[in-house]
């Protein structure tokens, strides 16, 4: 319980909060389609598995993030994922509600997207507990209260400005480009820096463009088959 000890356990916390920014984003897409008195739950439980995810990671990071072709799936996951959270739920009940209607749905969901997003954060949280396991917890639990407030205002700011849900999948869309470049395999073609500027931005374009297209299409489909409905109940 030195110096050292409390500098990494500073360290840790913040590396995890600089890093945690789009996983709060996912956490609070997954829960927005839930009654309010379960979303406080889903980002409370969601959050600290996906802490406890994170630790258990981290510990085989190495020899997670040697595994070729993991970052390929894990980008077409994210892309999956970002389009999934914005199509509308059975009953129409908003974005997201398709994968997250129930909590268990969004703890799924919020446990799924965390993986996926990090497989490269791990990297630096290990760096920070250099070998240290108890210091890694520690660092990783103090963080959770941290990244629970950020899905919370997240939240908020979903339920006021209906568009945050849209950037928040674009936002999944982005991480998947930038971890396409990371891709261990694709290396040896050297993209020009144009195309690893671009390759993001395309990412978040194509979930934002897909999801809303399906939605408008699940949307369109539901409205003809409630017109349907309707005009069997007149006769």
């Amino acid at each position: 319980m030195d110096s050292e000890f409390w500098l990494g356990l500073i360290e840790i916390i913040g590396v995890n909060i600089v890093l945690s920014g789009d996983n709060a984003v996912v956490i609070a897409l997954a829960a927005r389609s839930l009654p309010r008195a379960q979303q406080r739950a889903a980002i409370v439980i969601g959050s600290g598995a996906a802490i406890f995810l994170r630790v258990i990671l981290t510990t085989v990071a190495a020899r997670v993030l040697a595994l070729p072709y993991l970052k390929l799936v894990g980008a077409v996951l994210l892309l999956w994922i970002g389009v999934q959270l914005l199509l509308p739920g059975d009953e129409g009940d908003g974005p997201g509600a398709k994968v997250s209607g129930h909590l268990m749905g969004a703890v799924r969901t919020i446990l799924l997207a965390d993986l996926v997003m990090s497989l490269d954060n791990v990297i630096a949280v290990a760096a920070a507990a250099h070998g240290d396991l108890v210091l890694l917890i520690l660092g990783l639990g103090i963080s959770i209260p941290l990244i629970v407030y950020g899905s919370t205002a997240v939240l908020k700011l979903m339920d006021r400005f209906p568009v945050v849900i849209m950037l928040g999948a674009g936002l999944l869309g982005y991480v998947a480009g930038d971890m396409l470049l990371a891709e261990p395999v694709l290396d040896a073609y050297e993209p020009p820096p144009i195309v690893e500027v671009l390759i993001p931005w395309a990412g978040a374009l194509l979930v934002i463009g897909i999801g809303t297209w399906a939605a408008a299409r699940i949307n369109a489909k539901r409205r003809r088959q409630a017109a349907i409905a309707a005009g069997e109940d007149r006769r």
